[in-house]
């Protein structure tokens, strides 16, 4: 009798193992974070080139994103620098970025996409420019992919553009250079 209980038993065990099985091989797959962004003139933690500066042309970097989820609407670009004395400093913020952008070619002029006022007071991009002496600065290039197109005005603030995009945020993928003078 023990025999068979322990064989009943070993065999709602196998069952239950198989319909989790099944029920976990039938799921569709779980998307991780993997959305990227890089680009071809520097490497992440790399040295940006001085052309990228405000010791160069201060033009914006051709940027290279990859991995955009399914849904998204638009995508979203940041560039700031935690590095800078007073803070993080905003270098360019910009959205309603086509969600089937793949390449932002170099110098950009953020053609069909809305820019936020950086830093400098200026709604474009302005490049690395840390104080001379002060030692390397990390840039950080984050990238947002969102599930919606932002209603914010051309010149809106980091803050505003933080407040919109809070759960709208699909995926998010981060670039890192640094530069010193």
């Amino acid at each position: 009798m023990r025999k068979v209980w322990l064989v009943i038993c070993l065999v709602i065990v196998m069952v239950g193992i198989a319909i989790v099985g099944l029920k976990t091989f039938n799921r569709p797959p779980q998307r991780s974070h993997t959305m990227t962004i890089s680009s071809p003139d520097f490497s992440n933690n790399g040295r940006i080139p001085d052309k990228y500066t405000c010791k160069g042309d201060n033009v914006s970097p051709a940027l290279k994103f990859d991995l955009v989820p399914d849904g998204t609407k638009s995508l979203a670009l940041i560039i700031d620098d935690p590095d800078a004395p007073g803070g993080t400093f905003n270098h360019w913020l910009v959205w309603n970025i086509p969600a089937a952008t793949r390449d932002l070619p170099e110098a950009w002029p953020a053609s069909g996409a809305v820019a936020g006022t950086n830093g400098f007071g200026r709604a474009a991009y302005g490049g690395p420019c840390p104080p001379p002496g002060h030692g390397p600065h990390h840039y950080h290039f984050k990238l947002y992919a969102l599930d919606n197109n932002l209603a914010l005005p051309a010149g809106a603030t980091r803050t505003k553009f933080n407040q919109a995009i809070k759960g709208h945020v699909l995926d998010q993928a981060e670039l890192v250079g640094t530069f010193e003078r």
